[in-house]
This record gives C-alpha cells, structure tokens and sequence, in this order.
C-alpha cells in the first residue's frame, strides 16, 4: 500500500472498503468477505443485495439479507434485465456458500455491473451471526 493511501484508509470511514474494491476489480477478483458485504450494505444506501439461490433456500431456516432480491442464479441470464436499473450501482451477489454467486456476479460483470460475489455465501453470514429477515421473497 501506497503512503497516500493510508492516510486516506484513516481520513475517510469506509475507505478501505472502497480501495479493496477498486483493487479487487481491477485484477478481475470480484470478491468481498461477509464482514466487508456487511459493511458495504451498511454504508452505501445505493447498494442492491442479490440472492442467487432457489427461492426454496431463501424461505429456509437460513434467512435471507434484509431487501434482497431474489433471482435464482439459474435465471439470471433471462432475467438480467430487471437488474438494469441497478446497472451504475454495487451489487453484492451471495448464494449458500459462494460457488453459485461467483458465477451470477461473472455474468453480471461480463455485462457491464458493478457485482461482487460474498465469499461463504448466507453460511458464513450466518456463522458470524449477523442478522437476516425470514419470509416472502421480494
């Protein structure tokens, strides 16, 4: 890390966050830890949650991220366009454990989405026991 940097990882609240991104995105690693997913739906209001998982799953015993939209990443291809006015947002893409959401947040990057898949997917979420919401899916 440069010394530039750093000061601005200790001027600027949710700056590491932001360079992490800017670094993972430029060497093609669309990846964010749940800790980080947490605080970029924290801090960025614009930000859009997206469940790749079969609605099955969403409903289960594991929860679901507060406002998240459910798209089963089997989907997702066809449906894309719905995510269209979201295309100038972050989008943090999670599944059960990373493996699906790595794939939806490719194929949303590779048409033009700012998308990160959440490494460990909602078991890791809910490992670290941060909250999720139970019910319809949105």
């Amino acid at each position: 890390m440069k010394k530039g940097q750093l000061l601005v990882l200790l001027l600027l609240p949710g700056a590491a966050i932001a360079i992490g991104l800017l670094a993972q995105t430029s060497s093609g690693n669309e990846r964010v830890s749940a800790q980080e997913a947490r605080e970029i739906i924290r801090t960025d209001p614009a930000a859009v949650v997206l469940d790749v998982r079969t609605e099955r799953e969403y409903r289960s015993e594991t929860g679901y991220l507060a406002n998240a939209i459910l798209i089963p990443v089997q989907e997702l291809e066809k449906r894309i366009d719905e995510l269209g006015p979201f295309k100038d947002r972050t989008i943090i893409v999670y599944c059960r454990t990373g493996v699906r959401s790595a794939k939806a947040a490719k194929l949303l990057n590779d048409h033009g989405f700012k998308a990160f898949t959440m490494e460990g997917g909602i078991v890791k979420w809910n490992e670290l026991n941060l909250p999720v919401a139970k019910g319809e899916a949105r």
